[in-house]
């Protein structure tokens, strides 16, 4: 039975996450977080979605609070490094956060920014990384064809693991996967799975070779798991830049499949000055073990009034969405 908005409301802390290095756009982070039978969620659609795209994470951070989950076949989740868009001669100091961590996921086609800027940074976390370590690129459906054909080229230089959502749409995708299949890269689709209304379509397709998995907005560990089944692609579990609760979802996500086969994006943690608890890699690794808010981390890290308010009020109108549907 789904709670009551009364009932989520009553625990809910809205908290403001400091960030290292600008990334998304942003230099802090917000989230709400509510607690239930099962323990602690987080609501944080990126606050540009509208109340029927966050609608889907609330039900996932229900169903995180509120059910039991998919039972874990591991303890614990190996993750790779986030290298936001910085200067190369940043990027060190980025990697060094992340302990042990033997991938590094970079963002390129940054707009503002050039080719020659994506190439520059690669290849700082390639010499930073040595030989030895994997390097997969993510565009955020940046590029048009052309311009990932031609990027991806530039970049294969620097053995690249995969290269993620290069283009926005899943014609798109399945055009690039067809023109660079000769260089050995792999395309990989985040927000063709997210954001669609039809996360299987680009699978169908045959757009990409894997797939990249967030458990908010897909609705919670048991839709990804039932989309990761149907797809029948390698996956890569990853986050939406969440607290140490939205993490610890993502990992319990990444614990219940039969296999994992690629690093997670489940590091984000090394990218935030300050959280809500102790999430950090250790030795490349993250526990599969639930989050538990520290509850002076939440006084410390709260959000101011006026932002409190905005969130709440999101909170009910995506509650009255999944109430609507529900009829």
């Amino acid at each position: 039975m789904r709670p009551t908005f009364a009932d989520i409301a009553a625990t809910a802390r809205v908290v403001s996450l400091p960030m290292h290095t600008r990334f998304r756009g942003v230099d802090t982070r917000e989230a709400l977080l509510f607690e239930g039978p099962e323990g602690w969620a987080e609501f944080s659609p990126f606050v540009e979605y509208d109340d029927t795209e966050a609608s889907v994470w609330l039900a996932a951070a229900i169903d995180f609070a509120y059910a039991p989950q998919p039972g874990a076949l591991r303890d614990r989740v190996p993750v790779n490094a986030t290298v936001p868009a910085v200067a190369a001669d940043h990027v060190a100091a980025v990697i060094a956060r992340f302990d042990g961590t033997r991938t590094a996921k970079v963002k390129v086609a940054e707009r503002g920014q050039t080719l020659a800027d994506d190439i520059a940074r690669v290849r700082a976390v390639r010499e930073t990384m040595g030989p030895e370590g994997r390097i997969r690129i993510d565009a955020n459906g940046g590029w048009n064809v052309d311009e990932a054909e031609h990027a991806i080229r530039e970049l294969a230089a620097f053995d690249l693991e995969y290269a993620e959502q290069p283009c926005a749409s899943v014609e798109e995708l399945a055009e690039v996967r067809t023109r660079v299949k000769y260089m050995g890269v792999p395309i990989a689709a985040d927000e063709s799975v997210r954001k669609a209304a039809d996360p299987l379509a680009v699978a169908r397709a045959g757009a990409a070779d894997l797939l990249v998995v967030k458990a908010q907005p897909l609705g919670g560990l048991r839709r990804a798991l039932d989309i990761i089944a149907a797809a029948g692609l390698p996956v890569v579990v990853s986050s939406a830049l969440d607290t140490a609760v939205g993490l610890s979802q993502g990992a319990a996500l990444a614990a219940a499949l039969p296999e994992l086969e690629f690093d997670c994006g489940l590091g984000t943690a090394s990218l935030f000055a300050d959280d809500v608890a102790d999430f950090r890699a250790r030795g490349g690794m993250v526990s599969a073990d639930r989050a538990v808010p520290d509850a002076v981390a939440l006084s410390r890290l709260a959000a101011p009034d006026e932002r409190r308010e905005w969130w709440m009020r999101r909170l009910e109108r995506c509650y009255d969405v999944l109430d609507a549907s529900a009829e």
